[in-house]
């Protein structure tokens, strides 16, 4: 047994990289979870080509997988990696730029054959040629130690080379002491009664393991310690799965029947998936025909007396907006849930972006507007969820819920909270017949009853066309209509009563204020972190309310010389911030599909203060 040594380290970047049929995203998200379990802090971003299936191979098809943990606070999954695992020489040209210089490269030496090396554009093999000595280079021929592991097995040479995945996990596993009982007990349920299958995934994942133990190319193992999270209970999440839980909870403080109506769109999918497998908490997950027929159906759930939402992303939202219209002229509770990813059109499917800001404060027909939040995170997702149910119920309104790609599919440990905890949001339906009236509003929220329909003496007419004050019948009156519009309008801006005041993070008499909504959250956070640490005056702001703002943003930010907004678009938050409140910003836009570097932010803060 060669000698190992055992260095600690603070933080680490892990990328695992392959063709798209090569389980990067399991292989990535079984670490993650392995991670998670140890306490220590992370953030994950997968990222994975729009094709099903592309060319083997080929750069387009490469796929992979981003794990950012460490024993200190984690809020982006890295700017940079410091390992990469390249499966092919495809996944090592995509993502050798993204590699910090002396980082680690653990290849698949089989993936370097002649034909790969000609598909991914090399001249000449790197593993080989010297252009790679800036970098800790591990060449594992991982195919044939898979193989060799599963040979008394007789499987097909396809599964023996799917498995191939499981090898590089349980070597990672091993070389970031990590456990395997966790993946150990998922492929266990995973192929319960596909004995083989079970069999030469556990052989795989345990060889991968032994031959870091035994073999004298790996001499280093690393430790990294637990985060000093807050004490609770905590579970790994990403935000679609976030979103899920946290319309279940808010349905069951409510007391009502949640339904979902959804036509399944990437990167919004896994919330209909999430919520499909709770049918005994009293969830009804419709999976419609398209897009508007989703939002159709959630509209008539509403009316019926459901907690009702739908989901969907950029593309999705633009189709659903004539019936975002009708549930605003209707003034029912409905949450559309909206996984930005990049456009316009089809756009980038399965990438990220901040591209719907606009889209949801104006883009439906007439004065129809809506109380928009954002979540900041991927755990952040569920108490967005949950909050965008509670002002739907409380102002009978629908409301648009923001997360994007990143936030949707990336991960990160959340603390459970406690269920008895949470407010009780359960809404007052209208049963008594005597002084009813549909559109006779409440004093303080402006929100008219919901009356559910079959109660005797309710009896009202829904629809599109606009509605008699208070009467509720259809009315042509130009009076009517002006005082209706400015009533709904007045709803709205009435929330901003009900949540509470922004919060300034940093320094309090920095002339800089970097000012976010979003997933910029992590970037921010991490880019502002480290000017304070040198002890730059700098301070950060962060929107989770973006219609209506709370009341104190327009003086918060008044009180700054400077105002940076990072986005993700071509400064939406931007546009909207000099309409409202009259103010110079200096925009800072990335719109490459992928997170904002906390870096790139932290380089424009040194600019900024620099003059």
């Amino acid at each position: 047994m060669p000698e190992k040594s055992v260095q600690s380290v603070e933080e680490v970047t892990i990328r695992f990289a392959g063709d798209s049929g090569d389980g990067m995203q399991l292989t990535g998200s079984q670490f993650a979870n392995a991670t998670a379990i140890l306490g220590n802090d992370l953030s994950t971003l997968p990222d994975y080509p729009a094709e099903i299936r592309a060319p083997a191979g080929t750069l387009s098809g490469v796929s992979g997988f981003q794990v950012h943990f460490g024993s200190r606070e984690i809020n982006t999954p890295g700017d940079l990696c410091d390992v990469l695992v390249a499966m092919n020489a495809a996944a090592l040209k995509v993502n050798l730029p993204n590699l910090v210089d002396g980082g680690t490269i653990v290849a698949n030496t089989d993936g370097f054959s002649e034909k790969n090396l000609k598909l991914a554009g090399y001249d000449t093999n790197p593993l080989e040629d010297g252009s790679l000595s800036k970098f800790r280079i591990h060449a594992v021929d991982i195919t044939k130690l898979t193989a060799f592991a599963l040979e008394d097995l007789n499987l097909s040479p396809k599964i023996i080379d799917r498995s191939k995945n499981f090898f590089a996990l349980g070597l990672m596993f091993w070389m970031y002491n990590r456990p395997m009982e966790p993946s150990v007990d998922w492929i266990e349920k995973k192929f319960s009664g596909k004995d083989e299958i079970r069999e030469a995934n556990l052989r795989v994942l345990r060889a991968g393991w032994n031959y870091g133990e035994t073999t004298e190319l790996f001499t280093v193992r690393y430790e990294v310690a637990p985060a000093k999270l807050k004490p609770g209970k905590y579970r790994n999440i990403t935000g679609n799965e976030a979103t899920a839980l946290g319309l279940l909870t808010a349905a069951r403080r409510a007391r009502l029947d949640l339904f979902l109506g959804s036509y399944p769109i990437t990167p919004a999918s896994e919330i209909l998936h999430e919520l499909s497998s709770y049918k005994a908490h009293g969830v009804k997950t419709f999976q419609a025909e398209d897009e508007i027929a989703g939002i159709a159906s959630a509209v008539g759930a509403s009316f019926a007396g459901a907690l009702a939402t739908t989901t969907t992303s950029g593309p999705g939202l633009s189709l659903k907006t004539e019936a975002m219209g009708l549930a605003v002229m209707l003034e029912l509770p409905l949450v559309i849930v909206d996984v930005q990813r990049a456009g316009p059109s089809t756009g980038l499917p399965t990438k990220t972006e901040q591209a719907d800001l606009l889209q949801s404060f104006f883009g439906r027909n007439g004065e129809a507007p809506l109380p928009i939040l954002a979540a900041a995170t991927p755990s952040d997702c569920f108490d967005i969820a949950f909050e965008a149910s509670r002002i739907a119920l409380k102002y009978m309104t629908p409301v648009v819920m923001l997360s994007d790609g990143y936030l949707g599919q990336g991960s990160e440990p959340w603390l459970i909270p406690d269920f008895k905890a949470l407010p009780d949001i359960a809404p007052r339906f209208r049963t008594e017949s005597e002084g009813f009236f549909p559109y006779l509003r409440d004093e303080k929220t402006l929100a008219r009853p919901w009356a559910i329909p079959g109660t005797p003496g309710l009896e009202h007419r829904i629809g599109g066309l606009e509605k008699q004050h208070i009467k509720g019948m259809v009315s042509h009156d130009p009076n009517n209509h002006d005082m209706m519009v400015r009533l709904r309008a007045e709803k709205i801006d009435r929330i901003v009563n009900d949540i509470p005041l922004a919060e300034i993070e940093g320094t309090p008499d920095a002339d800089l204020v970097v000012l976010g909504w979003g997933s910029t959250y992590g970037a921010i956070r991490s880019a502002v972190t480290r000017h304070l640490e040198r002890g730059s005056k700098v301070a950060h702001l962060h929107l989770r309310y973006l219609n209506p703002m709370p009341a104190n943003v327009g003086d918060l930010l008044k009180k700054y010389k400077s105002i940076l907004v990072p986005e993700i678009n071509l400064g939406q938050l931007s546009k909207i911030i000099r309409m409202k409140f009259l103010l110079p910003t200096i925009e800072f836009n990335r719109v490459r599909g992928l997170p904002i570097r906390a870096i790139e932010i932290e380089n424009k803060i040194t600019e900024i203060l620099k003059g």
